[in-house]
């Protein structure tokens, strides 16, 4: 599925247009973009949270060269799936 399917399934259950269920989604997407680049975490209990994680720096190879590399520290986005849908898609 992709962003336009969701928003027209988003449409069809909430029984909304499809252009405001795009704009509810885009909502979405920069609510939890600004919140993560805030440092801050998103939690919809029992169905995903959203939170940045840090990674310190490390040594890696180059596939290509075999040889080693550094690899810099950096903050990632991630998602950590909750238990009802874990549950549901068993």
């Amino acid at each position: 599925m992709n962003k336009s399917e969701l928003s027209a399934a988003i449409a069809a259950k909430a029984e909304v247009t499809k252009v405001a269920a795009e704009k509810m989604l885009k909502a979405f997407e920069e609510v939890v973009t600004e919140q993560l680049v805030k440092g801050e975490r998103v939690q919809l209990v029992g169905f995903v949270t959203f939170e940045t994680k840090h990674r310190a720096a490390r040594k890696g190879i180059n596939p290509a060269t075999k040889k080693p590399i550094k690899i810099a520290a950096c903050t990632v986005a991630a998602a950590k799936v909750g238990k009802s849908l874990k549950e549901a898609v068993k």
